[in-house]
């Protein structure tokens, strides 16, 4: 890659909720890194660059919109890692991704749009392959604890010689959400997408996609995990982190007998089966219900608008415990633990995205296949043990027993 480039990376969609607290994230992270921020609006993005104290003031801005093509081709032309936390990205994210793979330019989000990654992967993996570009959505909450948690936890394995046929992941979350999210949800199902969004091997590669298996299947029913000791339901983030999991086993050869499945934990008692099952059967019965354009509307008027989100306070007090199991196929036992604070889906997501693309702006021939390994690829499959080195370092705990 081109090292003369103007910046590092920039960081596109600065002025929403997440893109703010990026800004605010470089400012003390970056080093000696050149770096922007960028969107559709100059004075927004003074105000934001501003108010993110002395560490931005010498940040570049780039004034591009999601759909002036010209410039976001210059915008990709003039990084050598663009972070993007502007959504709907199937609304707003497929010309920027085009412009960085015509330019060679590594590329981040936190989307957990999986039919967009799905189309991103039809239409550019094979090109950005060809030219060792990495384009790794989901590098967020979605899916970067499940995504390496599955590769941590396989690696007492590898050691010992033996498969692991199979992973179990069981999350337990205290966060809130912001309106960018709920606003990339609601477009999915807008645009018609549930039926996609089922395919549980929707990101597969072509030619790797297993027999169909009820093990893969959704979990829809709470049921009590002995290897978990608890109650345990579905995870309204299954249906997307599943998928991503499953690529990384595809792209990096976990085998062919491997299998990946999370759930949601909800405590070990008999008050714990009952809110296993209440909030189960709510969840179906939200799912079911915005299946109808009226409640997704009504969803809209009652939900936090784009660019808003909870309190500073609120995602301070926020966490999340991601505890995973591998099984091996003689019977062999591997747990692995991810856990930090911060709201998950807001503070914790933006530690997650800054250090994934910190990680592409630095030594690329340390990244996993080395500096010519591109497409559109995993956090797992793309960033790998650098990510968790970086994460280690910015005080999230990552730990593996067999």
């Amino acid at each position: 890659m081109n090292r003369t480039r103007a910046y590092d990376v920039v960081l596109y969609g600065a002025t929403g909720f997440v893109g703010r607290q990026t800004v605010a994230y470089f400012a003390t992270h970056a080093g000696r890194l050149r770096w922007a921020l960028a969107g559709r609006n100059r004075n927004k993005l003074e105000a934001v660059r501003a108010a993110a104290g002395p560490g931005a003031a010498g940040a570049g801005i780039v004034v591009a919109d999601a759909g002036d093509v010209p410039a976001l081709a210059s915008l990709a032309r003039e990084a050598r890692v663009v972070l993007s936390t502007a959504g709907p990205f199937a609304l707003y994210g497929s010309a920027l991704v085009a412009a960085c793979v015509a330019s060679r330019t590594h590329y981040v989000d936190i989307t957990g749009e999986t039919p967009w990654v799905r189309d991103l992967i039809d239409r550019h993996h094979d090109q950005a392959a060809r030219d060792g570009t990495r384009i790794i959505p989901c590098c967020g909450f979605d899916s970067v604890p499940s995504d390496l948690g599955a590769w941590l936890v396989r690696q007492p394995f590898l050691d010992m010689g033996v498969p692991c046929t199979r992973v179990k992941a069981c999350f337990s979350v205290r966060g809130g959400f912001n309106g960018g999210t709920l606003a990339s949800a609601l477009n999915m199902l807008d645009a018609g997408q549930a039926t996609r969004l089922a395919d549980p091997y929707l990101l597969n590669p072509a030619g790797s996609r297993p027999a169909a298996s009820a093990d893969d299947a959704d979990p829809v029913m709470p049921h009590r995990d002995t290897d978990f000791q608890a109650w345990v339901g579905p995870f309204f983030m299954g249906p997307v982190n599943t998928r991503v999991v499953r690529r990384s086993a595809a792209l990096l050869g976990y085998g062919p007998d491997f299998q990946y499945q999370e759930y949601l934990r909800f405590g070990a008692g008999p008050l714990a089966a009952v809110t296993a099952a209440g909030l189960s059967a709510g969840m179906r019965a939200s799912q079911s219900a915005l299946q109808l354009a009226p409640v997704r509307a009504l969803a809209r008027r009652l939900a936090p608008a784009p660019g808003e989100g909870p309190s500073q306070g609120s995602m301070d007090r926020g966490s999340f415990r991601c505890e995973l199991v591998g099984l091996g196929a003689g019977g062999e036992i591997a747990r692995a633990q991810i856990t930090d604070r911060g709201d998950p889906g807001n503070r914790v997501t933006t530690k997650m995205v800054c250090e994934a693309a910190l990680a592409l702006a630095g030594r690329a021939a340390s990244l996993p296949g080395g500096a010519k390994r591109g497409g559109v690829l995993t956090p797992a499959s793309g960033l790998g043990a650098v990510l968790v080195e970086r994460l280690r370092a910015a005080g999230m705990t990552l730990r593996v027993q067999a």
